[in-house]
């Protein structure tokens, strides 16, 4: 019987995320007919059919959802080995997979990619902006080395490392610039705009508005802090947003920007990383990094304070 390899489980694994054929293989960048034949090599090896593939969305079988959970821990097994000679080697280099949320990539990507730049010449960053279910998903099944998030994650096989604390600001119609900031009491009567379900921001908001079931005809959805800023510029209500997107959102359209009074609503932004990392050391530094490149966006925005 011929050997299984680690190419096989990785184009596997791609196809058991993606449920598709197609997007396997262009995610795994090799051809669909190609991808297609290393699954059924595996077939052969395992004497049973692994996925479904009677229906648009491919399935996995029993045995193939056995076959993906071992792969998976090989995997991750042998990336950590790979970090492991990475981190004997002297400073970091090499390729290193950044996740971060919708809700800071934007406005702290740029420095942070600089600061490392300058920091870890040799370094390669890759990077995926997605919501944080996904984010987290992908860290602990080894497709990402850290996230940055906001905290707290709750994860017991993984490490938490707090960058800053920021607070929120109300973004209104300009036309209400001279008027007294709302309490989150007030807040629930006036139209809210919020992010779209599964961004964690769209839960921090309603919990400072105190609010815990959606009614339609109060909420309305963006899909990106910009486009909710958009919206309150065209009058359709009101929004919140993080400190960190004050200098850039200001500039997008012309609205009132403010923060609230004393004790202000606050998230904190962090680092996480799995616990079993061998590059713990390394990425605790990548840590002290860009928490700098957010006290410095932070130190920015007074301009707007209240």
């Amino acid at each position: 019987m011929k050997n299984l390899t680690l190419k096989q489980l990785r184009y596997f694994d791609a196809l058991a995320r993606h449920r598709h054929f197609g997007r396997a293989a262009e995610a795994s960048s090799i051809s669909q007919p190609a991808l297609s034949l290393q699954v059924k090599e595996l077939e052969k090896m395992f004497g049973a059919p692994l996925v479904e593939r009677s229906t648009p969305k491919v399935r996995l079988t029993a045995i193939g959802e056995v076959v993906i959970a071992k792969g998976r821990q090989i995997l991750l097994a042998v990336e950590e080995l790979e970090d492991l000679v990475r981190a004997s080697k002297g400073p970091l280099a090499g390729r290193l997979r950044l996740g971060i949320i919708p809700t800071v990539g934007p406005y702290l990507l740029p420095e942070i990619m600089l600061a490392l730049s300058a920091r870890y010449p040799q370094l390669e960053l890759e990077v995926r902006e997605s919501m944080t279910k996904a984010l987290i998903k992908d860290l602990t099944e080894g497709r990402l080395d850290l996230a940055v998030v906001a905290l707290p994650i709750s994860e017991p096989n993984l490490r938490e490392f707090a960058l800053f604390e920021e607070e929120f600001a109300l973004v209104r119609p300009m036309a209400d610039a001279e008027k007294p900031i709302p309490s989150p009491k007030h807040l629930r009567t006036m139209r809210l705009l919020l992010l779209e379900e599964g961004h964690c921001f769209r839960d921090q908001a309603l919990s400072v508005c105190k609010i815990t079931e959606a009614q339609p005809r109060q909420l309305m959805e963006g899909s990106s802090l910009s486009t909710l800023v958009q919206m309150v510029g065209a009058g359709m209500g009101v929004t919140l947003i993080p400190e960190i997107a004050i200098n850039l959102e200001a500039r997008s359209t012309d609205v009132s920007i403010v923060k609230f009074p004393a004790p202000a609503p606050t998230r904190t932004i962090g680092m996480v990383w799995r616990n079993t990392h061998p590059l713990s050391e390394q990425l605790a530094q990548i840590g002290e990094i860009i928490r700098g490149v957010g006290e410095n966006k932070r130190d920015g925005t007074g301009a707007y304070a209240s």
